[in-house]
């Protein structure tokens, strides 16, 4: 039941990411498109026009078809930066994670397992449900007078791992989007760069004569590319790194709970 409710979010899920995506590129084409593309922001009303002058718009709707792939790469980096912040205060429970493990640290040195698991109800959040499994699987162990302590050892550590496979694997799902669109993201706005180089000097070579200005102005166009995807790869990096420190610190959180309970019920079963 338990595999059978999992595949069915995972199904969900997915579906939900592919979703995001393709509402993001939309979005990122109207945008080029209506916003970018305005013809308030060019000379004459004409699109295919000069800028106007000091209009930044302008000058990114001219950065060519690459602009929308990059502004749809941001806008999905901060989609699914917004989505893992909810999944990750979720997991993380109503109170602070340290302070909570070392609340039931406590609570297991003075034998009270019925007021840590209550203390677990009350942290709600992936970190507490393992913590809470671990915790129920101790009392049903200590009551069954069936099995040697080593074995009653394992089957607590197996069911502490059981839900933690079924707890925290969703904290890194979409991570490898962000991460995937941190490398991507400059070498997309190099390749517009390149793209608007070669048109620039293209145009110069088929006028007959160098035109500084168009040159310039080429350039200045070709470069947006660049910015774009050092800029979304930028957002990027610090989004995965400060989710990936996120997430070790509720791991490192499970593992000292689970440790604990572990060797509190060694030391009594020694006892």
């Amino acid at each position: 039941m338990k595999q059978s409710n999992s595949a069915l979010s995972d199904s969900l899920k997915s579906v939900f990411t592919s979703g995001v995506i393709i509402f993001m590129i939309a979005v990122s084409i109207c945008i080029y498109l209506f916003v970018l593309g305005s013809p308030d922001n060019f000379v004459d009303g004409d699109p295919a026009g000069h800028p106007k002058e000091g209009n930044v718009m302008a000058i990114v709707y001219k950065g060519g078809v690459i602009v929308p792939i990059l502004i749809s790469c941001l806008l999905i980096v901060l989609a699914f930066s917004i989505e893992r912040i909810f999944t990750i205060s979720r997991a993380k429970g109503r109170g602070n994670v340290s302070a909570f493990v070392n609340k039931i640290r406590s609570l297991l040195a003075s034998g009270s397992i019925d007021q840590a698991i209550v203390e677990c109800d009350k942290q709600k959040g992936s970190v507490a449900n393992v913590v809470k499994a671990g915790l129920v699987k101790y009392t049903e162990v200590s009551r069954d007078n069936s099995l040697d302590a080593e074995k009653k050892v394992l089957l607590i550590q197996k069911d502490i791992e059981e839900t933690t496979q079924l707890e925290m694997p969703m904290l890194e799902k979409n991570l490898v989007i962000i991460a995937t669109l941190a490398s991507i993201a400059t070498l997309i706005g190099l390749l517009g760069t390149v793209l608007g180089m070669i048109k620039s000097f293209s145009a110069m070579a088929t006028a007959g004569a160098p035109d500084p200005v168009g040159l310039a102005n080429g350039i200045s166009e070709a470069l947006i590319n660049t910015a774009l995807g050092i800029g979304t790869s930028a957002v990027a990096i610090v989004m995965y790194n400060y989710f990936t420190s996120k997430i070790d610190a509720l791991t490192y959180g499970i593992d000292e709970a689970g440790y604990s309970i572990v060797q509190n019920f060694t030391a009594k079963n020694k006892g």
